[in-house]
């Protein structure tokens, strides 16, 4: 992410940018070509080698930009690159995620003219400058969603101040269905749970759907939970690799095509794991403060990209955590 997202703004700003191909978690295919095409019709001039992405454009050209599939990193790309380009940009089938309009709503802030952000078709009139602008971002809906699976998996209740609800109305959805109490006290979320679950079906899909980054989290929970649960998994083709972890503590998971079918047992046991990716650390935390006896997780590197201080988090509210 850190590394494609510095490629429009750059090559606006700059008019040349040389940015490394993205890695990250190795949850499936993260290409890149709907951001190069999408410049290249603005204007750049974008050639790939060694693993570099390198554009030049001494000043991009507003065009209409038709991603053949929704791209978040893709949508904000564009966003920002359109917003110092000579003309209208048209973004068609745009990524609707809140944190589009969020930074849409930032650049506003620094004076781009920005329409249509939250639904598939977004409007940009680009500008010859930007000004500086103080603005606060939203709060981090993935983040609110794991402590909440934490309490429905363990039990106890919690207050959550500034979970952005309106937001996380699909994960929230799901959590009631399976036995969570959610009260919206406004700007503060109070959850609570007796750690006794019923299964419930999810299938992963961009917004409003259900966030595929969520899905570790959620299955992590259903393993305990009364019945059968049934996860799809649309978004990346490799998302079920904290599967096997599971089935280490004692879970009854099988896997078929993007399908997960989990039968809730009883009760998981503590074990050494390892992570394969970041949503997938915090759903082996989450299992594990669940299980019995004492696990141990490895490579928690990926956990510290997507969560601050996760595990001091946690102590605070009770989990017997600590990292070694």
């Amino acid at each position: 992410r850190a590394s494609i997202l510095v490629l429009g703004p750059l090559l606006a700003k700059r008019g040349k940018a040389r940015v490394s191909l993205p890695g990250g978690c190795a949850i499936g295919e993260r290409p890149v070509d709907l951001h190069i095409a999408a410049l290249e019709k603005m204007g750049a001039a974008v050639s790939v080698q060694h693993g570099y992405i390198e554009a030049s454009s001494s000043r991009l050209n507003g065009a209409e930009i038709n991603f053949k599939s929704v791209t978040v990193t893709g949508t904000e790309n564009i966003l920002m690159a359109a917003t110092l380009a000579r003309g209208r940009t048209v973004i068609n089938n745009a990524a609707a995620e809140p944190e589009v309009s969020d930074l849409a709503r930032f650049l506003r802030a620094m004076g781009a003219y920005i329409t249509g952000d939250g639904t598939p078709i977004i409007t940009v009139e680009g500008v010859d400058e930007l000004h500086s602008a103080d603005y606060s971002v939203m709060s981090d809906r993935i983040e609110a969603g794991t402590f909440m699976c934490a309490v429905a998996g363990t039990g106890g209740k919690l207050r959550l101040h500034n979970a952005p609800l309106k937001c996380m109305s699909s994960v929230a959805d799901a959590l009631v269905t399976a036995g969570l109490k959610v009260q919206d006290l406004g700007g503060v979320l109070e959850i609570s749970s007796d750690g006794r679950l019923n299964s419930a079906d999810i299938s992963t899909k961009p917004y409003p759907g259900f966030p595929t980054d969520m899905q570790a989290q959620y299955m992590a929970i259903m393993t305990k939970a009364q019945g059968t649960a049934v996860i799809d998994e649309n978004i990346f083709e490799n998302r079920f690799m904290h599967v096997a972890e599971l089935k280490r503590m004692g879970a009854d998971i099988a896997v078929k095509d993007g399908r997960a079918v989990v039968r809730g047992v009883k009760e998981l046991s503590g074990a050494p794991v390892m992570a394969s990716d970041l949503r997938a650390s915090a759903g082996l935390v989450i299992a594990a403060l669940t299980a019995t006896n004492t696990s141990e997780i490895s490579r928690v590197y990926h956990l510290d990209r997507g969560y601050q201080e996760f595990d001091k988090k946690l102590r605070a509210i009770g989990a017997q955590i600590e990292r070694v």
